[in-house]
């Protein structure tokens, strides 16, 4: 009993660990921060309204054993690309975001398709493959919005277009949209602005990864993503079904990076998706979720501490070094460390699990005997 409440006690930690890291960080930076509880709240609540959406569209190729999809990007692209047709258009507000949403969705499906494809060829790879197709795609992206509109898609604005006539400008103004989802429902508690609309619109994410786990096509998931194997001995389509997964979520990462950009109030054109990927799926791990298992719950525990850190941390290495700087290449070198730590852990974790399970036939075999 003593035993097995000890193994219990050391799952907990090596799962809870990176949460537990990032509180320490978290609660030494702060006092040297300086920053006051009421603008830290205000930051926190602004920044979950923002990335939640982002970071929760992640959660179905998780369940689906895919892992962290990386591709998650492709979505952010298509998401952009509404967003810049929307403001050549001059549709302005709600309806423009609306409208960059609605966009982003075909555009969304195919990229999503053709990255599910791909990914069903690299099976057990698929989060490096996914990374490796970000890139591939960024590319396809930058001749799209470089090269391609203004000479071969029709864009009539010249304020968003380069000197020469085509191409768009490094930084697209989202000034008639900015916030406009955000203070749509507005309400301020002790000083602190709370985007109810964004939240509401989350909120209904949250109810549909809940109500789609436990549909047919969303057991058929966590069967695929608990062994394919098996799932194909009972008769579930395990290609296509992993392909859907990887199309759910590119199509919600296309609709979470509208509403990241109408909080932010601009596009920066040719940079805003490359590292969203990364930073989404490294507050995804700090909320203690793994490689092959997510929730929720992850997700916000995980905007709140790596976003908290995010915020203290320049100010906290201005208070220690004299420089700020040292806090952003803290932060950055931290986003990237975490992933590193979880694929190592998860990694870790797989392959003593397998030795386990060879003990455990091996002495089955020898009582047998």
């Amino acid at each position: 009993m003593k035993k097995k409440s000890s193994r219990s006690f050391g799952a907990f930690l090596r799962s809870g660990s990176v949460p537990m890291m990032f509180v320490l960080i978290c609660a030494v930076c702060i006092p040297l921060s300086g920053l006051s509880p009421s603008y830290l709240i205000n930051e926190i609540v602004t920044r979950m309204g923002r990335n939640a959406f982002l970071i929760l569209s992640l959660l179905i190729p998780i369940m689906a054993g895919m892992g962290l999809n990386f591709g998650m990007t492709l979505g952010a692209m298509a998401g952009e690309i509404g967003l810049i047709l929307a403001s050549d258009w001059q549709i302005v507000g709600i309806p423009g975001m609306v409208l960059a949403m609605i966009i982003s969705v075909p555009i969304s499906i195919l990229l999503g398709l053709f990255c599910g494809k791909i990914l069903n060829m690299a099976k057990g790879r698929e989060m490096i493959t996914s990374h490796i197709i970000s890139y591939f795609i960024n590319g396809v992206y930058q001749l799209v919005v470089l090269y391609l509109m203004g000479s071969v898609i029709p864009i009539k604005h010249s304020s968003i277009k380069l000197p020469r006539g085509y191409g768009i400008r490094n930084t697209v103004s989202l000034l008639s949209m900015r916030q406009k989802l955000d203070n749509l429902i507005p309400l301020t508690v002790r000083g602190v602005k709370i985007p109810v609309a964004t939240f509401i619109i989350v909120a209904i994410l949250c109810v549909f990864i809940v109500w789609f786990t436990r549909t047919k096509l969303g057991q058929d998931m966590r069967a695929v993503g608990q062994d394919m194997e098996v799932a194909r001995d009972a008769g579930i389509n395990v290609e296509r079904t992993r392909i859907i997964s990887i199309i759910l979520s590119t199509v919600l990462a296309g609709i979470g990076m509208v509403i990241y950009l109408q909080n932010m109030g601009n596009i920066a054109t040719y940079s805003s998706h490359s590292q969203i990927g990364m930073f989404c799926i490294a507050a995804l791990l700090v909320g203690g979720a793994s490689v092959d298992k997510a929730s929720i719950w992850n997700v916000f525990l995980g905007v709140i501490l790596f976003h908290l850190m995010f915020i203290v941390a320049p100010k906290a290495g201005a208070a220690i070094t004299g420089d700020s700087m040292i806090g952003e290449y803290f932060r950055v070198f931290v986003s990237y460390a975490v992933i590193t730590v979880a694929l190592v852990m998860y990694e870790t974790n797989k392959r003593k699990a397998r030795s386990m399970e060879g003990e455990r036939l091996r002495l089955e075999q020898e009582e047998e005997k």
